[in-house]
């Protein structure tokens, strides 16, 4: 847009609607509800006494329901977002105005962006309650599994959690990118799940590919690898529920590494939206 220089103000009052109109929304609030839900249920297992193991087996489980509703919400959430503006020609009526098509992606894209920080800090923080809660009841029961203190820590538990969000903000930069030149909200739901399993899973092809010896096999993982975010990089859950300390410099190169796939996402989108007619 000639003549009007780019805005960050405008940026952050899309963000600013986006998240509100998200918070309107019936199926993010469900699927919010039904994790918190999920987590705050896992003490219905103090019951059962198993040590130590058993808070490793809850961090799991609260990780394990942060990444899974957390994709979900993350898909839904910039897909649903990003047509209603589509759809209602709210978009059309919008970028008429002085408003950079730039800045009405960063700002999509920072509104999802927050929704998720609020769906990881909610979890997180009921995960850290719930394992602190039973991990002091397990002192009191069988200190002689805990000789050494508490295992869990609350800094590691938050980092976990955050790493889990900037999973989810890699994801949200990747499904934008494909509802920049979707058509439907349909084809950007599905293919947006496609993105995530294969995020999750391009270290096994790549690693097949790479011991397959051939020049083309060697290529051919180089660019799995490149083009696609490896999100087994993000999970800590394990080092975390089994007591192990998060190391910040790996905490550091993981940050980076989201970030410059937010970057590469979130300019594609940008890109590709500036060619789409509305």
């Amino acid at each position: 847009m000639s003549g009007v220089p780019f805005s960050l103000m405008r940026v952050l009052l899309i963000a600013r609607n986006t998240l509100l109109e998200a918070s309107r929304q019936k199926l993010l609030s469900f699927l919010l509800v039904l994790a918190l839900g999920l987590v705050g249920g896992a003490q219905s297992f103090r019951e059962f006494n198993f040590g130590a193991s058993e808070l490793k087996f809850l961090a799991d489980l609260g990780y394990g329901a942060m990444a899974f509703f957390g994709a979900a919400l993350t898909i839904a959430a910039t897909a649903q977002l990003f047509f209603s503006e589509i759809d209602h020609r709210t978009a059309l009526t919008l970028l008429a105005k002085p408003v950079w098509r730039a800045e009405f992606m960063l700002g999509k894209y920072l509104g999802v962006v927050a929704v998720t920080a609020v769906f990881c800090a909610l979890i997180t923080g009921l995960l850290v309650a719930v394992l602190w809660s039973r991990e002091s009841t397990l002192l009191r029961d069988i200190p002689d599994s805990f000789a050494q203190g508490r295992t869990l820590r609350i800094v590691d538990l938050g980092l976990a959690g955050y790493l889990q969000w900037l999973k989810l903000t890699v994801l949200a930069a990747f499904t934008l990118l494909v509802a920049s030149f979707s058509r439907t909200q349909l084809f950007t739901v599905v293919t947006g799940f496609f993105v995530l399993v294969i995020c999750h899973l391009q270290y096994l092809a790549r690693d097949a590919y790479a011991q397959g010896g051939s020049t083309f096999a060697q290529v051919a993982a180089g660019l799995v690898g490149l083009m696609f975010p490896n999100f087994q990089l993000f999970n800590f859950a394990d080092n975390v529920g089994a007591g192990i300390p998060v190391a910040w410099d790996r905490v550091a190169r993981v940050s980076v590494y989201a970030l410059g796939y937010v970057a590469a996402g979130c300019g594609l989108a940008i890109f590709s939206f500036r060619k789409r007619e509305i």
